[in-house]
């Protein structure tokens, strides 16, 4: 059982997209981000905020400290796929310092391209092993709570992306892209997706062959963005509505 559980082989079928399993995952992030709207109100008294940051924080470090122990214990680390430079992997980062640090700078980046970039994995993740590996969990989990992450910050801390916030989520995403072509190109990875597309079936499919596929990234990443930011705009215009009107 624990062999199999944290085994690198698969020894049954590979993980299928929209399998039973994976459904259910998406919808107990689902369920979770519910219960955390419900619950934002009882959550802002300040030591119960800053257990539930604190917590939620540990447990995405606990994540990818797991992940990188099980590469090294499976003889699997390797240069080219275990570094911190995936963009969630980033985001993971992004998003301890920002609940530790109540950073709005960070809040900024992590609510667009977090949420984007999390969101999209769990819906298409680049998984391989099935329900009830160890990646399988550490996989869910860490995306989940980056998605939760952003959502808390939103929803708890009560704050608001601008239309700035887009413009710096776009350079920083151009930045870590400039140095993913620069890594793959040392390690052989295949950091951000950008030397290659994911094995896996993926909304990246849709975007044309290589390299044409990154320059669509970027527009559908804009208008992904822009569109993400649609609900904040449409409050803010009533908000100014109502002011003139009082």
């Amino acid at each position: 059982m624990t062999s199999s559980f944290l085994s690198a082989e698969i020894t049954t079928e590979p993980f299928q997209l929209f399998s039973a399993s994976h459904v259910s995952c998406v919808l107990l992030v689902f369920a979770a981000a519910a219960l955390l709207y419900q619950l934002r109100r009882r959550i802002q008294p300040p030591r119960i905020d800053a257990f539930c940051r604190l917590a939620l924080a540990s447990l995405l470090v606990l994540t990818e400290i797991g992940f990188q122990l099980w590469l090294v214990w499976t003889h699997t680390w390797t240069r080219s796929e275990a570094l911190p430079l995936q963009l969630c992997s980033v985001m993971l980062i992004f998003s301890v310092f920002m609940l530790v640090s109540n950073s709005y700078r960070l809040y900024e980046i992590t609510f667009f391209a977090g949420l984007i970039g999390a969101g999209q994995a769990l819906i298409t993740p680049e998984l391989f092993y099935p329900f009830p590996h160890f990646r399988f969990f550490h996989f869910f989990l860490a995306h989940a709570c980056i998605v939760l992450a952003c959502l808390y910050m939103t929803w708890v801390k009560n704050y608001r992306p601008t239309v700035w916030s887009i413009g710096k989520s776009m350079v920083m995403l151009n930045s870590l892209l400039l140095i993913a072509l620069i890594v793959n190109r040392f390690t052989g990875g295949n950091y951000l997706f950008v030397a290659h597309k994911p094995f896996q079936p993926t909304l990246m499919d849709y975007l044309g062959p290589y390299p044409w596929y990154i320059l669509s990234l970027e527009g559908v990443a804009l208008g992904l963005f822009f569109l993400l930011y649609l609900p904040f705009w449409i409050q803010k215009r009533r908000a100014a509505r109502q002011s003139l009107g009082a």
